[in-house]
């Protein structure tokens, strides 16, 4: 993925860190904090920061003067993360954070409250490690879309989420883009662009247009208009050519557009006003950064042939690599990632995501793209992950189960017998993969008397989902998956790893690493290298 380091050597970076040091083994402090400035807000944001350090002997080990730590965060549906490593990969401190619900008007501020968040979180990083961070990226949620002043940064309307769909746009995306194009997506971030352009009375002279994790990133390096290859892609990038297409650039909005980079590229270094405040060093860099799905596909690191890695997210994403994380208790995004490495001209990376929403991804030597069935590509590097999303997940079991509930319940369900019932779970109307249909209603009756068949029903028909994605994707050339690993919250559910065993008819295990702010800290290690 990434400018300055071979092409070749990228992978090797990102998914084989370096070894840990001997002798070290990990120490975790758990620390609870909210801050009083936190009781204004309508739900207090709270922290919880894990501290690792390295023991020898019983004996605290300090950093030498080389060591350097990379800081990676990650923005997810209904909060954020951070992780910071060093150059072998070992975790010295992690983190996360609820989002404020901040209010504008009638709804919420999102900008701000990510904002918020972003600054909340370099207040988390321990101030005694500060010093030492070389290098910061992050990641965001895919297609979310602002459109700002290209002189002060401030949004000028209300983000654009990842999952709004803006269905007046289509007809004309479709006019100007190549059949079945990623944009040809109502909730691509060009439809998102065209929908604004075309709505919106102010002046559009000093406007541009940045992702989620393109306008955090300027809130800690100050140069307006930088993407990545990642994030740009649904605006209508092409990676491939490493440049925006011909058909984009004719029109009159292609001035809104920002420059793109590799993901995990030096952009410049930390805002001075930024590194005083906190105390982070006048030679900490900012990185590009990429979708939360890529940092979490590389956050699992699954590189042995034929294997593929499963991580649950708070949204449902489906791709052919699996991308996200969940935990069980918020719900947030459950993403499965599978990875299989081949010898015949294929690498591939599978995920699949089964928290708020579902993520499939699988890193391949072969770009595809299918706007008919929600299919697109990401680069990697020399490589392709191509993948799609779909909106069922966890979420609806979340609007029908508490979490004490779905534990319960689940210690009654028999994985090995199918379930009759034949829904699709979605928590609005809507579908984007392995069926992209925006008006497809959810499918979640007749609902029986008992909360464990009801219960049961769910997660089988999410596994026939995921089935369905395996099979699309090996229908338009992914090589099949013979293995998937699981991580995250979803994880630690035995019985609906058992009925997906069944369903996808592949073994299912546990994987380790479930952060995308973990992909995000190796994007930030890599800008360093």
């Amino acid at each position: 993925m990434l400018g300055s380091i071979n092409h070749s050597s990228t992978l090797s970076i990102l998914l084989y860190p370096l070894s840990p040091k001997p002798g070290c083994c990990s120490s975790r402090k758990l620390n609870v904090r909210i801050h009083p400035w936190e009781k204004s807000v309508e739900k207090s944001v709270k922290l919880r920061t894990m501290v690792v350090g390295c023991k020898i002997e019983n004996q605290e080990m300090g950093f030498q003067a080389s060591e350097r730590l990379y800081l990676g965060m990650d923005f997810g549906t209904s909060g954020a993360r951070y992780a910071l490593i060093d150059k072998q990969g070992t975790i010295h401190a992690e983190g996360k954070r609820e989002y404020p619900n901040y209010m504008k008007e009638d709804s919420l501020d999102w900008a701000l409250s990510w904002k918020t968040t972003l600054f909340s979180l370099l207040e988390d990083v321990p101030v005694h490690l500060r010093p030492l961070v070389a290098s910061i990226s992050l990641d965001g949620t895919s297609a979310t879309t602002l459109i700002i002043d290209s002189k002060t940064g401030e949004p000028l309307a209300r983000p654009y989420l990842y999952n709004e769909s803006c269905p007046d746009a289509l007809p004309l995306v479709k006019s100007i883009a190549p059949i079945n194009h990623t944009v040809c997506s109502g909730s691509s971030t060009l439809c998102k662009l065209v929908s604004w352009w075309n709505n919106d009375d102010s002046d559009k002279k000093s406007t541009m247009l940045l992702h989620q994790a393109d306008w955090l990133l300027w809130l800690l390096h100050g140069q307006l208009g930088v993407s990545d290859y990642n994030n740009a892609l649904k605006v209508g990038y092409d990676p491939e050519a490493d440049s925006y297409p011909d058909w984009l650039l004719s029109q009159p909005y292609a001035q809104l557009l920002p420059m793109v980079k590799a993901p995990g590229t030096s952009i410049g270094h930390l805002k001075g006003d930024i590194r005083t405040q906190f105390g982070f060093s006048e030679d900490c860099i900012v990185c590009t950064g990429t979708t939360d799905s890529i940092a979490a596909f590389l956050a699992a690191r699954a590189t042995k042939p034929g294997k593929a890695v499963c991580i649950f997210f708070s949204d449902l994403h489906f791709s052919l690599c699996f991308i996200r994380k969940w935990e069980a208790s918020l719900f947030v995004v459950v993403i499965l990632i599978f990875i299989r490495l081949c010898h015949m001209g294929f690498i591939i990376a599978k995920v699949t995501s089964l928290g708020s929403t579902l993520a499939i991804k699988l890193l391949s030597t072969t770009r595809i793209e299918d706007a008919r069935y929600g299919v697109y590509s990401h680069r990697l590097d020399d490589k392709w992950l191509v993948g799609g999303a779909s909106n069922t997940g966890g979420a609806v079991l979340k609007e029908n189960f508490s979490d004490e509930q779905l534990e319960k319940l689940s210690e009654h369900i028999n994985p090995m017998e199918a379930s009759p019932l034949d829904y699709y779970p979605l928590k609005s109307v809507g579908e984007r993969f392995p069926v992209a249909n925006p008006k497809m209603e959810p499918r979640l009756h007749p609902r029986p008397e008992s909360d464990v068949e009801y219960l049961h029903g769910i997660l089988e028909s999410i596994a026939r989902i995921e089935a369905k994605a395996y099979m699309l994707l090996k229908d338009l050339g992914a090589t099949q998956v013979d293995e998937v690993f699981t991580a995250g919250g979803g994880a630690k559910n035995e019985k609906w790893t058992k009925i997906r065993e069944r369903v996808l008819g592949l073994p299912v295990s546990r994987a380790t690493q479930t952060e995308a702010a973990y992909g995000a800290a190796l994007l930030a290690l890599k800008g360093c290298q």
